[in-house]
């Protein structure tokens, strides 16, 4: 949901009532990811997508129904078996999705302006929403949203135990930083276990968080492209050098920010999290294994550098000289990149984005044409289920 909160922003500041369509779970290969939502206003304005166009015209009226009645609902969409016409509303390319539409207003309108409001502070929180109520009278209604703010939680699913499960859960997602595709794609199911009704209720999990970063140490002709792929898939790029000719902002016009230090010391000062991605682009000993050094010891999500082979193991060596042991260096990814035959600048950053988008979604890397099954992958998080099921 979060890439709507600027349309977001403008509505709740009207005050008036709209509804939000979210898609809540992914089987096959269906279009967008749990998270995708879409809105749409008391006159009718639309904005986001649950399907890149396949189902959006059901799903509005859906939406302007929930406006009309107040209530929520819940809807799959795909081709079923004995279906004819695999035109007919659904998903043409094979999977399904499920997707939960509610209506917005009073609280619920309070819990999302927070979120929007957090998300513009660069903080981070979880969205939870009941997007499964089976059960007796008392269960949690569906559609309701509590907030996880600054390990606050604001609101109620309407029930305490289920509160505090739900909560755990939530922490949990924002401890990890993301880096898990299942979450990253903007949401995950979790769902209660014990006996009782709790067993028919699913929540929904939405990580609102800064964009990820991306740290490039090195200002040389790949950073240029990196940096510029690296922004358009969603992370903030920063390019540091300690070379002041070399680092400015006109070599780099589209990364985020341009720092002059070593990159050494620039990392044991940043903010790093499971979700950042360092890419060490330097060439030079005297820069490259301290770095490394710092970056393969903390929580990036993924550590790279650039360099041939030979460089590669005289690389291990400094590094193994320098006291990074075999479990550090393990997490290391040298030569950075994916064997696409590239020889430019551009075609060496389309390797490494390649391989740094494969590792983060679980991608092999290997040719669609050859492989087998799905080629999606999605699914609700383990742990995340599991630490529901243990508290409720």
């Amino acid at each position: 949901m979060r890439e709507l909160f600027g349309d977001l922003r403008r509505v709740l500041a009207a005050g008036e009532p709209f509804a939000v369509a979210t898609v809540f779970r992914v089987e096959g290969s269906a279009p967008r990811p749990a998270g995708a939502s879409l809105v749409v206003t008391a006159d009718g304005a639309v904005s986001g997508s649950v399907s890149g166009g396949c189902v959006e015209g059901a799903v509005y009226e859906m939406c302007r129904q929930a406006l009309e009645d107040g209530c929520a609902r819940t809807e799959r969409f795909g081709v079923e078996d004995g279906v004819d016409d695999p035109f007919a509303v659904g998903l043409t390319c094979g999977g399904t999705l499920d997707v939960l539409v509610r209506p917005v207003a009073g609280a619920d309108a309070d819990l999302l302006r927070r979120a929007v409001e957090a998300d513009a502070d660069g903080r981070a929180v979880v969205l939870a929403t009941v997007v499964g109520a089976a059960g007796p009278a008392g269960a949690a209604p569906l559609g309701r949203t509590l907030l996880l703010e600054d390990g606050r939680v604001v609101g109620s699913l309407g029930d305490r135990v289920l509160d505090e499960s739900v909560a755990g859960a939530a922490a949990g997602a924002l401890r990890d930083g993301g880096w898990d595709g299942s979450r990253d794609a903007g949401g995950s199911l979790v769902r209660g276990g014990a006996a009782g009704w709790r067993a028919g209720v699913e929540v929904l999990l939405e990580v609102v968080a800064p964009p990820p970063r991306m740290l490039l140490f090195g200002a040389v002709e790949p950073a240029a492209a990196l940096s510029r792929l690296g922004r358009f898939l969603g992370y903030r790029v920063t390019v540091c050098d300690a070379r002041a000719v070399f680092a400015t902002a006109a070599r780099f016009p589209d990364a985020d920010e341009v720092v002059v230090q070593r990159p050494d010391a620039y990392l044991r000062a940043t903010p790093v999290d499971g979700r950042t991605v360092v890419c060490v682009l330097t060439h030079d000993e005297r820069f490259d294994v301290p770095v490394l050094r710092e970056a393969l010891r903390g929580p990036a999500g993924f550590v790279g550098a650039l360099g041939s082979r030979r460089t590669h193991r005289d690389r291990l060596a400094r590094l193994a000289a320098a006291g990074v042991g075999p479990g550090e260096v393990a997490r290391l990814s040298s030569p950075i990149g994916l064997d696409l035959g590239g020889r430019t600048p551009e075609e060496t950053a389309l390797s490494i984005v390649a391989e740094v988008v494969a590792a983060r979604r679980g991608g092999s890397g290997a040719r669609l044409s050859g492989t087998a099954g799905p080629i999606h992958r999605a699914g609700a998080s383990p742990a995340l289920v599991e630490e529901v099921r243990r508290c409720s």
